[in-house]
């Protein structure tokens, strides 16, 4: 593939709501942090590289959250983008707490998103989120509360649009019962398509669904895989994406990485096209992965 052919564009499309619309394959920032999850990244150089040449590559929908660093995602995207590039959206989440390196606990109250709220903003140097997700319901809390508080944020101006992530389709005709929910992010992947039965609905409900985990931490590897990359003289990584891709027109895709090279690797995915016959035999491959 030569260098033009590197582009988010390619991907195509996906509305989020009525007021914005996104190129099909988007950038998790969760991986610029440290180990863990937790502190800074080991290069700091390198990650805000790989922001600003995601935005070179026209990656224009960024998702990120409170909870990675805590803090430091968010701290690094503002400085390596802002002043940020004109149709850039910019995801965040809220509803977790960070005790240490690999733990995560909930706090989906309404005063702590509140407080969520108005930390993203300060860190990403916005007056609006244009997409605040809540980041899981909350088992002590009711969900119904946590999405109240906000659709009292959206009003009050300070979020645009909301999503929900790690959701159930009940969650999500609740919660839509309350306010638009305009994105859902839950894990799924070639390799692992438990939330199959989800995306059929945000796809039926013109509801953008955000992929975490899409490459499956790169179990994807598998003879089908592979002889279709070779076919397309692409990495099975790539073939990955264009089946999620082609899985849905709602599909929106966020693979992360601290790399330049392999942030290229993955946006140079998005002009993979697969023919019927590749995209059905994938999709009759057994899963791989099942857990977090």
């Amino acid at each position: 593939m030569n260098k033009k052919e590197v582009t988010a564009r390619l991907a195509g499309d996906v509305s989020l709501g009525k007021e914005l619309s996104v190129h099909r394959l988007g950038f998790g920032a969760m991986r610029l942090t440290g180990e863990g999850i937790w502190g800074p990244p080991r290069d700091r150089k390198a990650a805000l590289a790989v922001l600003r040449r995601a935005a070179e590559l026209e990656v224009n929908f960024i998702d990120t959250a409170d909870s990675y660093g805590p803090y430091v995602s968010e701290e690094l995207i503002a400085e390596a983008l802002y002043p940020y590039p004109r149709g850039l959206v910019i995801a965040t989440k809220g509803g977790w707490n960070r005790p240490g390196p690999n733990q995560w606990t909930h706090d989906a109250t309404p005063a702590h998103l509140r407080e969520a709220v108005e930390g993203s903003l300060k860190r990403l140097k916005l007056d609006r989120i244009d997409v605040y997700q809540l980041h899981a319901p909350d088992p002590v809390v009711p969900f119904e509360a946590s999405v109240e508080t906000l659709a009292e944020l959206r009003k009050e101006g300070k979020i645009r649009l909301i999503g929900l992530s790690n959701v159930t389709q009940e969650h999500i005709e609740r919660a839509r019962k309350i306010v638009p929910i305009v994105s859902v992010q839950n894990r799924y992947s070639f390799a692992d398509r438990e939330w199959d039965y989800v995306v059929n609905y945000c796809d039926s409900h013109g509801i953008a669904f955000i992929p975490w985990f899409p490459l499956g931490a790169g179990k994807v590897a598998g003879e089908v895989l592979n002889e279709i990359a070779k076919a397309h003289q692409a990495s099975p990584k790539q073939v990955a994406l264009a089946w999620l891709l082609r899985r849905s027109p709602i599909m929106l895709p966020i693979p992360g990485t601290s790399s330049v090279e392999h942030l290229e690797e993955n946006v140079a995915g998005a002009s993979v096209q697969l023919t019927d016959e590749e995209y059905e035999r994938l999709a009759e491959v057994p899963e791989l992965v099942a857990s977090r």
